[in-house]
């Protein structure tokens, strides 16, 4: 309890959050990074790009986050010391579900603050992209227009994660001592197979961003440059291919390679607002000469049948899914 305590008070000097934005013409790429009390990294070229695009610009002054979260870390360091003086396990119960409480509070905040600048934009903006909005990710990777934006915790985040773990353990471990149902050996057996079950689910390989400009399609080679038709499979050994046409996906599933008969999952990016990276069991495919892909396939993937319809309207073509689509 006091090492958490201790590592509370560095989570006051250190960057929580970070946002960070790759495009091609900012090669080393944009960072924002949020502390306790405000806002660091390319704040003013971000918020010159905002302009453009109709979004409000991030002043520290406009979050009354920044005022209130010093004084809330102060008082879990606080508490967690206090705590481990008292050393009463129903104080221990009441802090864990206090310091809960307040993750899911923070992140429900967080969530909220990206949806409003994402959503409230300036109608009169330089740049306007109908039903486009521009929201980043809670957590993990998303497509917004030619930037790949990937939000992940920072050193601060993750020593808030490891806090609660250490406060989660403690909980298990004193629910375990009082009921004595189990002996030490088991609790411990237990522990090392949530360690090992964390391990390995931490070591599997999830899907990757596909970067515009920068990655090349595995079956024909060329450099992915439209976000709206790009696609990506991985195999049950963890490798990840990205092609940039679901002609290039189809034909490399159809080859004599050998990873094509191992494929774990297949995804397929938005061609709707998001442009993020869905199962292929998930979306609706719209197949129509009209939308000129990159390599022929003219095939656009949709999660929302609100945003198939609408492209419909334009984009005259046939609906297949994903069965239908391997039987091409």
């Amino acid at each position: 309890m006091f090492v958490a305590a201790i590592g509370l008070v560095i989570v006051l000097f250190t960057p929580i959050w970070r946002i960070d934005l790759d495009a091609p013409q900012y090669p080393e790429g944009l960072s924002l990074t949020i502390h306790a009390n405000g806002l660091r990294g390319n704040v003013d070229i971000i918020n010159g790009l905002n302009h453009y695009i109709g979004m409000k610009s991030l002043h520290n002054e406009d979050f009354l986050e920044f005022k209130i979260l010093p004084y809330c870390i102060i008082f879990f360091a606080a508490a967690f010391a206090m705590v481990a003086i008292i050393n009463k396990r129903r104080w221990l119960n009441m802090l864990f579900v206090l310091f809960v409480s307040f993750g899911i509070v923070a992140m429900t905040d967080f969530w909220k603050w990206e949806y409003n600048y994402g959503h409230n934009l300036n109608p009169d903006a330089a740049i306007i992209v109908p039903g486009m909005a521009y929201q980043p990710p809670l957590i993990g990777f998303k497509q917004l227009l030619n930037f790949g934006a990937y939000s992940i915790p920072a050193i601060g985040g993750w020593i808030f994660i490891g806090t609660g773990l250490i406060l989660l353990f403690l909980v298990v471990a004193e629910w375990k001592f009082f009921k004595k149902k189990a002996g030490l050996n088991s609790f411990y057996k237990a522990s090392v197979a949530l360690a090992l079950f964390v391990f390995f689910s931490s070591c599997s390989n999830g899907p990757e961003a596909i970067l515009i400009g920068r990655d090349s399609c595995q079956f024909c080679k060329m450099t992915i440059s439209d976000s709206r038709f790009g696609a990506e499979l991985i195999t049950k050994k963890g490798k990840v291919y990205k092609f940039d046409d679901a002609h290039c996906i189809l034909s490399w599933l159809k080859s004599d390679n050998a990873d094509a008969h191992q494929v774990r999952t297949c995804l397929f990016t938005d061609f709707g607002n998001s442009h993020s990276l869905i199962k292929a069991g998930q979306v609706m495919f719209l197949k129509s000469d009209a939308l000129k892909s990159p390599m022929g396939g003219n095939i656009a993937a949709f999660s929302d049948i609100n945003d198939l319809n609408a492209v419909m309207k334009q984009y005259n073509g046939t609906v297949l899914h994903w069965n239908e689509l391997l039987k091409l």
